[in-house]
Order: structure tokens, then C-alpha cells, then sequence
């Protein structure tokens, strides 16, 4: 009993010793190697949470466009109750977009007839170049907007109703010249704040897909309605606001003759599709002041012409 007893304990004692080699052993490895894997997966949780954080910013822009009627208001519900794939497609059109910095214009003074790339890059210059590859800074609001005393489709006094101080002035000038020739216009729709543009831009690829909203709406940041110089108009009656009947009309064809007069060009000519990126939109009014307006209209070409800028595609 007693050598049995002895071999037992010997044998236990070897186990014990044998279990404590193998622990030593494992606890050499290194920590990093033994968590790497849970290490990937949660770093790319994390992503994945930006991800999301970055939806729901644009879905909190996309909801928060204030006041507005008629597209701007249509705007605003859809904005709010639109899914997330729409807002995603929103932020996805933006992020496909050229993005060009307007640092690429400046420098440079000795496009045709003396215009300034300068003035083209600067946000506050009333020539600023906005399109499909160059953007206003994404916290870019203007500080002298001001209602313009003239006829709108609508009364409110409400964003859409606004420019900046000195393109409203001349679109009073504007309206008055028109009246004396018996063509009475209408204001459809002047600035947009830049949650208002992503609530129409979303609004427009839902109903007609990402690529064909492309054509005819801006996407946030690159819309010239957010630097408060261009605005929409229609006859006084409102009929073919913003629509392709409007072209041919009485107000159209005064418009094309006579709006370089006051400082404005039709800023989406016809047969320029491929260099504007949009299609032909006889009611969309840019201010650029007179200068620049009567040598684009003298010279028949776009504001990217006259700062010899790359030309984009009609649907990037």
C-alpha cells in the first residue's frame, strides 16, 4: 500500500509540473497575436458607426430647410419622410461630384477680355463660378440678403424670396425695364439655403433616380441658388414656372434679349449642355453684374467659357 501510495503521489506531482510548463508557455504569446482578429472586426464596427453618424447628419440637413412653399415645401415633407437610401443617394452624388478646389482658378487674371479667375474662386464676388466641379464652402451663407421689391408667384416673405443685396436691386431694375415693354414678370424662386437645396436634391432622386436628378438639380453645395445671385422667374401669372413651356414665351425671348442689360445672363443656355451640365433652363437668371454679362452674352458663351474653366459633362 504504501509504494503504491508513493508512485501515485510521484505521478501527481508530474502532472502538476507538466501543467505549469504548458501555462508558462502559453503566456509567452504574444497579447496582439491573440486578439487580432477581434481587433479587426472591432475597428470595423467603428467605421461602420461613422458611416452612420455621417447618414444621419445629412438625413438632420435634409429635415432641417425652415419655411418654404411650392418646390421648397414639397421639398421639406419629402425630406421628411424620405428612407434612408434616399438620403444616402444625396450624400453619395455629393461625395461623386469633381469637388475641384476653387484655389485651381485663382492666380490667373488673363482670361479673355480681363475677367478675374480670382473673382470666379471668391464666394463674396457677385462672378463667383458654382457648377458641377466647383463648390461653395460647405458652411457658405450670404450676409447681405435682402427681399427685392418685386412680384413673386407666392406673398410670404420666406427664403426662397431673397437675394443678395445687389442682385436684388438690379432685378428691380430688371422687372422695371420689362414692365415698360409691357412683359410682366414673376420671382418662382431666388435662394436656398444649403439644407433647403439638399431637401430638393433628395426630394428630385427619389422620384426620378440619382443620374437623371443630376441633370437638372444641383447637388448640395454646388447650386448657384445658395449664393443668393440666381433666381427663377416666370410671366406674372406663374404659368410654366420652372418648366420647359417657359421657353419661346414673350418673358423668355425679352429675357434673352435684355437681361445682360441689368447684369444677368440666362445661366443654362440652350445647345451648352455639355459645358453647364444642365439642360436648357431660360428661366434660371444669374447675376454676374453688367460687364461680364454683356461680353458672355456679345461673345455667346457660358460663364465657364469666360474663365476658360474645365467644361463638365451634361450627367457626370
Amino acid at each position: 500500500m504504501r509504494n503504491r501510495t508513493g508512485k501515485g503521489v510521484g505521478y501527481a506531482l508530474v502532472f502538476v509540473l507538466m501543467t505549469m510548463l504548458l501555462g508558462a508557455c502559453a503566456s509567452d504569446i504574444p497579447d496582439t497575436a491573440k486578439t487580432s482578429n477581434s481587433g479587426v472586426t472591432e475597428d470595423a464596427g467603428n467605421a461602420g458607426n461613422a458611416g452612420n453618424a455621417g447618414n444621419a447628419g445629412n438625413a438632420g440637413n435634409a429635415g432641417n430647410t425652415g419655411n418654404g412653399t411650392g418646390d421648397e415645401a414639397a421639398g421639406n415633407s419629402a425630406a421628411n419622410s424620405t428612407d434612408a437610401d434616399t438620403v444616402k443617394a444625396g450624400s453619395k452624388a455629393g461625395s461623386g461630384t469633381k469637388n475641384q478646389s476653387h484655389s485651381e482658378l485663382q492666380g490667373s487674371a488673363d482670361d479673355a477680355k480681363g475677367g478675374s479667375k480670382a473673382a470666379a474662386a471668391d464666394p463674396e464676388s457677385v462672378a463667383v463660378l458654382v457648377n458641377k466641379e466647383y463648390a461653395l464652402p460647405e458652411d457658405y451663407k450670404p450676409e447681405d440678403l435682402v427681399y427685392p421689391d418685386v412680384r413673386f408667384t407666392f406673398k410670404e416673405k420666406i427664403e426662397k424670396r431673397k437675394m443678395r443685396k445687389e442682385a436684388a436691386s438690379a432685378l428691380e431694375e430688371l422687372f422695371a425695364g420689362a414692365e415698360k415693354d409691357n412683359i410682366y414678370l414673376a420671382g418662382v424662386s431666388a435662394y436656398r439655403s444649403h439644407s433647403t437645396q439638399t431637401s430638393l436634391f433628395n426630394r428630385y432622386v427619389k422620384k426620378d433616380g440619382l443620374e437623371k436628378a443630376k441633370t437638372y438639380s444641383a447637388v448640395p453645395g454646388h447650386s448657384e441658388h445658395e449664393t443668393g445671385l440666381a433666381i427663377d422667374v416666370s410671366g406674372s401669372d406663374g404659368k410654366c414656372a420652372a418648366e420647359d413651356c417657359f421657353g419661346g414665351t414673350k418673358e423668355a425671348d425679352w429675357l434673352a434679349k435684355y437681361a445682360h442689360k441689368y447684369g444677368f445672363i440666362i445661366r443654362y443656355p440652350e445647345g451648352k449642355e455639355n459645358i453647364t451640365g444642365y439642360k436648357y433652363e431660360p428661366w434660371h437668371l444669374r447675376y454676374v453684374g453688367k460687364e461680364i454679362a454683356a461680353d458672355i452674352v456679345e461673345r455667346e458663351i457660358t460663364l465657364e467659357e469666360y474663365y476658360d474653366a474645365v467644361p463638365v459633362s451634361a450627367n457626370p
